[in-house]
This record gives C-alpha cells, structure tokens and sequence, in this order.
C-alpha cells in the first residue's frame, strides 16, 4: 500500500520568503533531533512561528524574519523567551545578521536547508512550564493531524 502524503493548508499570513525560511528551518531542526509544530499559540496569548521539542525535552523557540523591516516592526518576540529554553531568529542569508539580538541564536535558511550562524544561550524552563508547552505542542500536533484527516470535522482553532 503506496503512502499517502497529505500537507497541511497555508495559512496565508506569511509571504514566500518566511515560507521558505520556515521550510529549510524545520529541515535543519529535525536533522538535530527535533519535532516542530509551526505557528503553536503561546499561554502568554503570543504564536510563536516555530516551536521545537527535542528528545530530551528541550524546547526551542525559532522567530522567522524575511527582512530588516520585518524585524524592526515586531517586539513580540521578547515574550517568547519565556515558554522555551533556547531562541533563535531565522533569516535569508539577505538579511544582515547584525541587526539581532546577541542574546539569541540566529539560524540563515533557503528553502532546502539552514544553518546555526550563532547558538542560543540556554535558560532553562521549569518544570511546569515545561510541562504546559510539552502539552501545547502534542495538542497541536494531535489536532492537525485529526484535521487533515477529517478536514470537514470540528476542529478549528483548538490549537
């Protein structure tokens, strides 16, 4: 029996750039041992881009930037730090990397594939934060995926 792949539909909120970034960002993460669930709603009312789960329970959160102006209209961003225990920026190699924070990891990707251009110093969640992503981040995975397989069924934004 032939494996049936289905995609999950575009939200529309991101232009081709960040679709790509995204894309060769969650390429790299999961060469690094991670799971990611793309635009995860945060308990501080914040959607994080793309939340990470690695194997030994770290979690990560990557903020995708397309551009300069992109990065200089969004301050959201310091909220993040909050609900993971490593944060990075993704960007195109276009973007100049001296524009982010120090504080913070920076991933440059293209559609095929991404690198670390500089680690994300750890601070390492609590337990029961860390608890409440875990959950958040099976929730979503587990509705996505009952959604893509009853794409007419009650699911939402239950995410």
């Amino acid at each position: 029996m032939a494996l049936k792949l289905v995609q999950p539909p575009v939200d529309g909120r991101q232009s081709e750039t960040a679709l790509a970034v995204a894309r060769g960002t969650m390429r790299l993460l999961h060469a690094h041992g991670f799971c990611v669930v793309s635009e995860l709603s945060l308990a501080s009312g914040r959607r994080a881009d793309l939340v990470a789960l690695g194997r030994s329970g770290e979690i990560w959160i990557v903020e995708i930037k397309s551009s300069v102006a992109d990065f200089r209209a969004d301050r959201k961003w310091m909220d993040y730090r909050a609900h993971c225990d490593r944060l990075f920026f993704a960007t195109t190699q276009e973007v100049p990397c001296e524009i982010f924070p120090p504080d913070t990891g920076l991933i440059v990707a293209d559609a095929f594939g991404a690198s670390v251009v500089c680690e994300a110093p750890a601070h390492r969640l609590a337990a029961s934060t860390r608890k409440s992503m875990m959950l958040a981040i099976a929730r979503a995975a587990a509705l996505r995926l009952q959604a893509l397989n009853d794409p007419h069924g009650p699911y939402g934004d239950m995410d």
